[in-house]
């Protein structure tokens, strides 16, 4: 399945619709696919903000300067049940229904499945209002349809000191172009430790510090396959903007090492619909059939608190870390990093 291997190879993760044909939507009307698409989107959007959150910082004891460490870093968030459907009352649309009749039904996000498929339609008007015929659509599947249950991500991480109790951190994942999608990360990060200053630095083996971090997401897909709905240049384009404050503590010993730390996440994400969308299906439509231009946005804001567990042991050069997140998306973390 491509949503797999986009979800694998890509941090666009659960965007990445081929499959799923979620543009069909737009037969209902633009209304009523953004309002769908806001349900089917938003976990996925929140949980991409909650896991890139997360592996920023496996020491509060930061580097002294000049000294560096460079870190390949990946982290597996974990889908709970309440985030894999929503509900779905056709009361709140205004052409879209369900074929068996029912008014309302749970239906999968980006995260869920639908079993068994589940079939909708609309009725596709010109730009008079005129009604002209029937739409029939199965809605969109999610990734739990391909077996996955996790939001998988990876990427390069490096830590460099730059004057007393003070470091800079930089994560990349570069500019990627598999089959119809592109992604890309960037992420800047500043830790201060505190206990460097304090009397007390030389006796305790425990370290303090706080940590700001940015990180900015670029995705887009773009896609031709439709029999229901034509047009030109159609994609979907995801930007992420996510922010971590947090007061991290760990030890100080020479080989193995423990480590915590609460931190508050905040971040947005936009997601668009582009391109030009003309609504196609079974015999062909008037010449007024409706045409739609870069029809509509789905925007989400993210926040709440995240707790850091782990441990990181110290072999010569190179370091293994490993660690669990406590948040709205649970997270486990592990990397390796080789440094000075």
């Amino acid at each position: 399945m491509r949503n797999l291997t986009l979800f694998t190879f890509l941090f666009v993760s659960a965007f990445s619709f081929s499959q799923n044909k979620l543009e069909d939507l737009l037969a209902a009307g633009i209304e009523d696919a953004q309002r769908f698409a806001s349900g089917y989107i938003s976990p996925a959007a929140e949980g991409v903000i909650y896991n890139l959150s997360n592996g920023w910082i496996q020491s509060a004891n930061v580097k002294k300067p000049l000294r560096f460490e460079i870190s390949v870093i990946g982290n597996i968030s974990f889908v709970k049940d309440k985030n894999k459907s929503f509900t779905l009352n056709t009361e709140d649309y205004n052409n879209l229904q369900f074929r068996d009749g029912s008014t309302s039904n749970n239906v999968a996000t980006a995260f869920g499945e639908n079993k068994p498929n589940i079939i909708v339609f609309a009725r596709v008007t010109d730009d008079t209002g005129a009604f002209q015929q029937e739409v029939e659509f199965e809605l969109p599947q999610g990734l739990a349809s391909t077996n996955v249950n996790f939001v998988p991500t990876a990427f390069l991480q490096a830590r460099l000191g730059v004057f007393k109790a003070t470091e800079v951190k930089v994560r990349y994942f570069p500019k990627i172009d598999y089959e119809d999608v592109q992604t890309e990360l960037f992420g800047l990060g500043l830790q201060h430790e505190f206990t460097q200053w304090l009397p007390v630095d030389k006796i305790f083996p425990v370290a303090i510090s706080g940590f700001i971090g940015f990180t900015n997401l670029n995705g887009s897909f773009d896609f031709t396959d439709s029999q229901i709905v034509e047009g030109a240049n159609q994609r979907f384009a995801v930007k992420q903007n996510s922010w971590l404050f947090q007061v991290h503590a760990s030890t100080k010993l020479p080989i193995i090492n423990f480590y915590g730390g609460l931190g508050y996440v905040s971040g947005k994400s936009d997601f668009d619909v582009l391109g030009t969308y003309t609504v196609r299906a079974g015999t062909p439509l008037f010449e007024t059939a409706s045409t739609f231009e870069n029809p509509f946005t789905v925007k989400n804001k993210v926040s709440g608190v995240k707790a850091t567990l782990g441990t990181r042991l110290n072999l010569a050069f190179f370091s293994i870390y490993a660690e669990y997140n406590l948040a709205e998306y649970n997270t486990a973390s592990a990397g390796i990093g080789f440094g000075i």
